[in-house]
């Protein structure tokens, strides 16, 4: 049996890449218009209208690790129980004007991807984690989105605007989560800077009415076991599981009320635009015959309240299976896709997060859909025509919505390789397990410790999804991303 200990992830990764289709090797050209790019960059005729909020108590939450700082956010209490929310988004387009050699080369890939052993950037590093990036201590140019959260949870979307900003705090999801959720007192991150702790406590509090309004309007809420590797010395020494907490919380419905905010800036201005859309569901009975296997009735037509009901009745009654329950619903939901909406067009909407009006915006150093958006928020504020047309914009919606699943594709096989290369030592030994798929396409099952997924390969006869089982590994192949096992004899 082959060892794959000292296997080469980074060479599978840039292989994966290749093959679907990426390209992230810039040519001189753009090395050097990167090179030549000034830090201190001025606004030009712009410059009288931006505002100076540097002295706001902005801070960013992001992973541990991440560099490419795309937003910050700062609260204040309004007069009438509202919570004012700002959301600053890195001006990236002011640095990558449209049509120069850098804009060119970010277009053809159109995302970052990141693979849990290299992060391929939607930018050369000097632009996404030095100039573009919404570092600490460094001032920078901003578009601020701003809107109003009332005690229900109701949005009243805001202006949007430049200004001039400052980053005073880089903290982490996992310290900052932990700490609002009384499992460990104040970091030091947040003790060292004064009125940061109340500063975090608003946005958490704008979180959560958020959030309960969401829920109430029908947002889909779903967990899935997404194992990151952990690698030391390029060996892959752990799988761990991205948890969910209140720190996450915060950025996720801080950056869906932007982008809210954001599509409804311009439908105003009556100019076309990309939405983010996940279209009422086709396989609406699919999701009827799931609800019913755990003896539940949905309605016949599609209705997102009660799938959201359902969901979270699930997640309460069996929360180790609901991850691959979740896995399971998003696949019938079908996937999420960008589609060019007309200055006067009806939204398709967002069945997921339970919006109409939803667009990608606040993201610009990992995403190319955002530099769009920024750009079309720019040409409004400074009364200019579309820079698009709408057949541009078609275009673009659907190479970008292709270039999402390419992404996708390649992360999720890199989970696999990686999950394959921490197990390659274990061939032969029995794990517990959740069988997460049965058809005619195979059968499939989760074991709970590592988190890895891999198909049953003999013994699979009789097996059901959501059925405890007993399996034992039979071979791995990073290369391929496969993962093998065998029902293992009950004992």
């Amino acid at each position: 049996m082959p060892h794959y200990h000292n296997i080469d992830l980074h060479k599978i990764a840039r292989t994966a890449i290749e093959q679907y289709g990426f390209d992230f090797n810039p040519a001189m050209p753009v090395i050097d218009e990167i090179n030549a790019l000034d830090s201190s960059r001025p606004l030009g005729a712009a410059q009288n209208r931006v505002k100076d909020l540097r002295g706001f108590l902005w801070s960013s939450i992001d992973n541990t690790e991440s560099l490419d700082l795309d937003q910050l956010e700062y609260c204040e209490r309004g007069t009438g129980g509202e919570i004012i929310v700002k959301v600053a988004i890195a001006d990236v387009d002011l640095f990558v004007p449209r049509k120069s050699q850098t804009d060119i080369y970010a277009a053809r890939n159109g995302t970052s991807v990141y693979t849990g052993v290299e992060v391929f950037p939607l930018f050369p590093n000097r632009l996404s984690t030095e100039l573009t990036s919404l570092l600490p201590d460094v001032d920078h140019d901003a578009l601020i989105i701003e809107f109003s959260i009332f005690p229900d949870g109701e949005i009243t979307p805001g202006t949007i605007f430049r200004a001039l900003i400052r980053n005073k705090a880089k903290l982490a999801y996992e310290e900052i989560g932990d700490w609002i959720e009384g499992k460990t007192g104040v970091p030091a991150s947040v003790e060292r800077l004064s009125g940061l702790r109340e500063q975090l406590e608003l946005q958490d509090e704008a979180a959560e009415r958020l959030s309960k309004f969401r829920i109430k309007q029908g947002a889909l809420e779903f967990d899935t076991v997404e194992a990151k590797p952990v690698i030391r010395e390029e060996k892959v020494i752990a799988l761990i599981i991205q948890e969910k907490n209140r720190a996450r919380s915060i950025i996720e419905n801080l950056m869906i009320a932007a982008n809210v905010t954001m599509s409804q800036f311009l439908r105003s201005a009556g100019i076309p635009m990309i939405q983010r859309v996940v279209r009422v569901p086709r396989y609406w009975p699919g999701i009827m015959k799931v609800a019913a296997d755990y003896h539940e009735t949905l309605p016949l037509q599609p209705d997102a309240l009660a799938l959201a009901q359902f969901l979270h009745k699930r997640k309460i009654a069996d929360p180790q299976r609901f991850p691959d329950l979740s896995l399971t619903i998003v696949k019938l939901l079908g996937p999420g896709e960008y589609v060019m909406l007309e200055s006067q067009g009806s939204s398709i909407g967002h069945f997921g997060l339970a919006v109409m009006d939803y667009i990608h915006g606040t993201a610009p150093n990992r995403r190319y859909v955002d530099v769009i958006t920024q750009r079309l928020l720019k040409a409004v504020l400074d009364k200019q025509p579309c820079p698009y047309s709408q057949d541009e914009l078609i275009n673009c919606a659907a190479l970008y919505t292709d270039r999402d699943k390419a992404a996708k594709k390649v992360e999720r096989f890199m989970r696999k390789a990686a999950a394959a290369v921490l197990l390659s030592g274990q061939i032969g030994e029995s794990f517990d397990a959740i069988v997460t798929g049965a058809s005619d396409k195979g059968t499939y099952a989760r074991i709970i410790t590592p988190p890895a997924e891999g198909r049953v390969m003999r013994g699979e006869n009789g097996l059901v999804v959501g059925q405890k089982v007993r399996v034992r590994l039979a071979g791995v192949n990073p290369s391929k991303g496969w993962i093998d096992f065998e029902r293992a004899e009950k004992t």
